[in-house]
């Protein structure tokens, strides 16, 4: 249980394709936190660039947590960066880690400038560590290898198993590197009864996975959930809720045993389906 984090982008915007509920009303984020918090939840995940998230969180009571946030775009000027940095840290009160939220900032004209400020955030203790959010086509290990970060946060699921059949978990956990799996439900695809209606061709064969689930006495939550809570190499594995049940609902499922399945073939290589950007 102390592997899960929460990601609060639905506490300042509407977000995700299964998400009916829209933005989180602020007493049902107070509410969900007190749940996250007795359920030993150690991680809330942010961003500068999810609406008013920072916000919502600094006005709650989170110092039982781990906060880790992002950046803002660089837009080629790093000081723009940093001053919103320190901004984050000022609202949320406290930042255990702050990563750049586009890899690719990194691989501009001002990509090493922009990591040299961040040190200095670390070393000046604005931040605890610095880190990457990263796509599966950044490369993450020559990332790694070229800017050494403390965690790199990446895309890593049931569907989604790139990262772990290409060996990139594997040498990054070798590193050292703290690894945070986000889209660990890409968004319930699983979940979903209806898909969008540009992956309704994908349909066959999510209902394919879902059958064999069923046929060993599982839930997709559950399967999906512990199969990224199994991986030695995740450090944290990243769930979005908009209420109190529905975090009550992973909560249990992550207690739940893992059933023996055929993990490889679970995963789907349809990048179309694999980057929520494209849907």
């Amino acid at each position: 249980m102390n592997k899960l984090g929460l990601g609060t982008v639905q506490f300042g915007q509407p977000y995700g394709v299964s998400n009916t509920v829209g933005r989180v009303a602020f007493d049902e984020a107070r509410a969900i936190l007190s749940r996250a918090a007795n359920g030993a939840i150690g991680v809330l995940d942010t961003a500068a660039l999810y609406g008013e998230a920072e916000d919502v969180l600094g006005r709650l009571d989170t110092q039982c947590f781990r906060i880790v946030t992002k950046t803002r775009d660089l837009r080629n000027d790093v000081e723009a960066v940093i001053a919103r940095a320190r901004q984050s840290a000022r609202t949320l009160g406290h930042v255990e880690m702050l990563l750049v939220h586009w890899a690719g900032d990194l691989a501009g004209a001002q990509g090493e400038d922009l990591w040299a400020a961040l040190q200095q955030l670390k070393d000046q203790g604005i931040v605890g560590g610095i880190g990457i959010s990263a796509y599966a086509a950044d490369d993450p290990v020559t990332l790694a290898l070229k800017f050494r970060p403390d965690a790199m946060q990446l895309p890593f699921s049931l569907l989604d198993q790139r990262l772990l059949q290409n060996g990139t978990l594997t040498k990054l956990h070798e590193l050292g590197i703290e690894i945070h799996a986000r889209s660990v439900f890409l968004q319930g695809l699983l979940f979903l009864d209806r898909l969008p209606e540009q992956l309704a061709y994908a349909a066959p064969h999510l209902a394919s996975i879902k059958a064999r689930i069923a046929a060993v006495g599982a839930t997709p939550l559950a399967v999906a959930l512990g199969f990224v809570l199994s991986r030695p190499e995740i450090a944290v594995a990243l769930v979005g809720v908009t209420t109190v049940a529905e975090l009550d609902e992973i909560l249990a499922a992550a207690n739940e045993p893992l059933p023996a399945l055929d993990w490889p073939s679970l995963a789907l290589d349809d990048e179309r389906v694999l980057t929520p950007s494209q849907w």
